[in-house]
């Protein structure tokens, strides 16, 4: 009799959970059989919900993922020497204070390279002019003991210029290959410093001038830049009307007469340029300081008219 009760009172609790049907009552293995559909089917709901709630969550964290910038839109960031080091690289070929009006029959190709824009002279085969935006964390990590080293770096041919000198065609001739953009001031990032070394950065510029009074500028430029936190930096020749040539056979590379550096500090709304000569040129910077509009006046191009075009006073950049 207490077995029965067990097993009606075991019933009744089943049938209320809704694990049996109500018509079935009183028979041991019956109620047995529906016990064990019963545990399975709780089991089976239980996997369910654990199912949808892991599915759930997938979802969730696949929206969040989408939300989330992918490493491949990021900022791809240089490591040099036994640092890491992280920077902003200024986008040249979209930073529009680089771009150069060049006179209309002047042959030009322009060249967009990660941090130095060119203005390519096919026909002279040397650049019209070389542009770069140099801010005070690039001069920091140039300067620093784990900087790239020039002796690192090999004179180059750039292939996807035509026209771009070999190396060799340079030897011989008297004069240096003058960087217009400055390995100084590219030695931050490896792909800067190959780049740099492309001979479509170069000049027949001479070997004194190049070594000294040019360089002593070019370091000056390097530590402005890092005082007003960026500058734009122009550089190029000055072409005479029949100008010397060197390189095969002597009368395929144009040496310029002279060389200018522009200057602008977007920040402070300061401009200068210098001009030197492409001989020796002993004395102080400030002999050579010349405004904006005096390099557009001998070489025919034109700078961006956010700067200022009258403006050479050196004691403003010391």
């Amino acid at each position: 009799m207490k077995q029965l009760l067990k097993i009606w009172f075991l019933v009744v609790a089943m049938v209320m959970g809704g694990a049996l049907p109500p018509q079935v009552m009183g028979d041991s293995i019956i109620t047995t059989q529906w016990s064990a559909q019963a545990k399975s089917k709780k089991k089976a709901k239980k996997k369910n919900r654990k199912s949808r709630k892991s599915s759930s969550s997938s979802k969730s964290r696949d929206s969040r993922k989408k939300d989330k910038p992918s490493s491949s839109s990021l900022l791809t960031v240089p490591s040099i020497g036994k640092t890491a080091t992280t920077t902003a690289i200024p986008q040249q070929s979209t930073n529009t204070l680089l771009s150069v009006g060049i006179p209309k029959g002047v042959s030009n190709q322009v060249i967009n390279y990660q941090s130095i824009r060119v203005n390519f002279n096919p026909s002279l085969r040397i650049p019209n002019c070389v542009a770069y935006e140099l801010t005070a964390t690039m001069v920091s990590m140039a300067d620093a003991p784990d900087h790239e080293s020039r002796k690192n770096y090999n004179y180059a041919k750039d292939s996807n210029v035509k026209s771009c000198p070999e190396n060799w065609e340079y030897r011989g001739s008297g004069y240096s290959r003058g960087h217009m953009a400055p390995a100084m001031d590219m030695r931050w990032d490896k792909t800067a410093m190959a780049q740099c070394f492309y001979m479509t950065n170069m000049c027949p510029q001479d070997t004194k001038l190049n070594n000294d009074h040019w360089r002593v500028l070019e370091e000056k430029v390097h530590r402005w830049a890092k005082r007003d936190k960026r500058l734009m930096v122009y550089t190029g020749p000055i072409m005479g009307k029949n100008p010397k040539m060197i390189g095969k056979n002597k009368q395929n590379i144009a040496v310029p007469d002279a060389f200018f550096k522009v200057l602008y500090a977007p920040d402070q709304g300061r401009a200068i340029a210098f001009i030197y000569e492409n001989r020796p040129c002993p004395g102080n910077i400030s002999k050579y300081a010349v405004t904006v509009a005096e390099v557009e006046r001998r070489t025919g191009l034109t700078f961006s008219s956010a700067m200022p075009k009258r403006q050479c006073k050196v004691e403003d950049w010391e």
